[in-house]
């Protein structure tokens, strides 16, 4: 065992992380999608 492993920080919740993980990468994607939507309307 190493030096991190015996007290760890980081108290957070795997799913809220991955929670995080999810909307930030949907965000992200709408934005892109979105963006492509106006470039095709302007044309």
């Amino acid at each position: 065992m190493n030096e991190f492993e015996k007290d760890p920080q980081y108290k957070g919740s795997d799913v809220v992380d991955s929670i995080k993980g999810f909307t930030a990468s949907l965000v992200f994607f709408i934005m892109i999608f979105g963006i492509g939507v106006v470039i095709s309307l302007i044309n």
